[in-house]
C-alpha cells in the first residue's frame, strides 16, 4: 500500500484560503467605496452645515445685505447653512494685489446662496474657484467673424462666469451691488445666474428645470421677452431691464435675474409672465425681501 501524499491537499487549502481572503478584501473595498460615494458626502455636508455660524460673520450679513435683517428666522438659518457649505467647497483667490477678507467671502457667498435658498441640491457643484479683483479688470476677448477673421480685444469687466469651475468678480462692484439692493444692478446675482444656467451643460438661458412642460413654458415666455428687449434696444425705447440682456439668451436670463430680485414690483407690473417663470424657478417671491 503506497504512502498518502498530504502536500497537495495542503497546498490546495492554502490557495483556497488566499482566494477567499482576496475576494473578501475586494468585497470590503467595494462596500467602503459605495459608502464613500453615497454616504460620506451627505454626512460631511450635514456636519459642515450644522456648525455654529460665527457672530462676526452674522454682523457682516447685517451690514452688507439690506434684506438680511428682514428675513424670517428659518430663512436666515438656512442661508447661514448654505454659506457654510459654499465656503467649505469654494476657494477664493485675490488678484491684482487684493487680500481676500472674511467680509468679501461672506458677502459673495450670501448673494450666491440667495439664488438657491429655496432650491434643494447643490447647484454650484462644478464651481471651485472665485477670483476676486479690487475693481474692474482688463480681460482679453477673442472673436472670430463669419468670414473667419480673428480679432483680439481688451475689455474692462466687472465679472465673468466660466464652465470650468471659475467665477471672476470685481470687489468694488460686488460691494456696490450688495449695498444698493434696488437698482437692478448686481454683479454677483448676474454671474451666479450664469452658473445656474451652465449647470444644464450649455449657457443658453435655460437652467435645469423640473419637467419637459416647464421647458416649453420657459422657452415661450423668455423668447418673447428676449425679442421684446432686443426691439427696445434696437430702437432706443426705454426698458426696465438693461439692454445688455439683449446680447443673447444667456445674458437675458442673468439680467432678468438681477431685475427679478432687485426690482420685483417693476417686473411684475411690466413683465408678469416673466416674473412668474422666475418665481417658479427660484421658488421665492422677492417682493418679501424689500419689506
Amino acid at each position: 500500500m503506497g504512502a498518502v501524499n498530504f502536500a497537495r491537499p495542503a497546498q490546495l487549502v492554502i490557495l483556497q484560503a488566499m482566494l477567499w481572503w482576496i475576494l473578501s478584501s475586494l468585497l470590503l473595498l467595494a462596500i467602503c467605496g459605495l459608502l464613500w460615494l453615497f454616504w460620506w458626502p451627505g454626512w460631511q455636508r450635514r456636519r459642515i452645515m450644522t456648525r455654529a455660524f460665527p457672530a462676526p460673520w452674522q454682523q457682516i450679513l447685517h451690514d452688507n445685505l439690506p434684506y438680511y435683517a428682514g428675513l424670517p428666522e428659518d430663512l436666515r438659518k438656512r442661508l447661514q447653512q448654505q454659506i457654510l457649505w459654499f465656503l467649505h467647497e469654494k476657494t477664493f483667490v485675490g488678484c491684482g494685489g487684493l487680500q481676500v477678507s472674511d467680509e468679501m467671502r461672506i458677502t459673495i457667498a450670501a448673494e450666491a446662496c440667495l439664488l438657491t435658498l429655496h432650491q434643494p441640491g447643490n447647484h454650484y457643484a462644478r464651481l471651485r474657484f472665485i477670483y476676486l479683483y479690487p475693481n474692474a479688470y482688463r480681460a482679453s476677448n477673442r472673436e472670430v467673424t463669419a468670414a473667419g477673421v480673428v480679432s483680439e480685444q481688451t475689455q474692462h469687466r466687472l465679472g465673468e462666469s466660466w464652465h470650468d469651475g471659475k467665477v471672476v468678480l470685481s470687489w468694488d462692484d460686488v460691494s456696490r451691488g450688495s449695498s444698493n439692493f434696488g437698482d437692478g444692478d448686481n454683479v454677483v446675482l448676474h454671474e451666479f445666474a450664469h452658473q445656474l444656467d451652465q449647470a444644464s451643460g450649455d449657457s443658453n438661458g435655460a437652467p435645469l428645470l423640473r419637467s419637459a412642460q416647464s421647458y416649453q413654458q420657459w422657452a415661450r415666455v423668455l423668447a418673447h421677452e428676449f425679442e421684446a428687449l432686443q426691439r427696445d434696444a434696437r430702437h432706443g425705447h426705454r426698458s426696465t431691464m438693461k439692454y445688455y440682456g439683449a446680447t443673447n439668451p444667456a445674458e437675458f436670463f442673468a439680467v432678468a435675474t438681477e431685475h427679478f430680485y432687485e426690482q420685483p414690483e417693476h417686473m411684475l407690473e411690466r413683465h408678469p409672465e416673466l416674473f412668474r417663470q422666475l418665481q417658479q424657478y427660484y421658488g421665492v417671491d422677492p417682493r418679501e425681501l424689500h419689506h
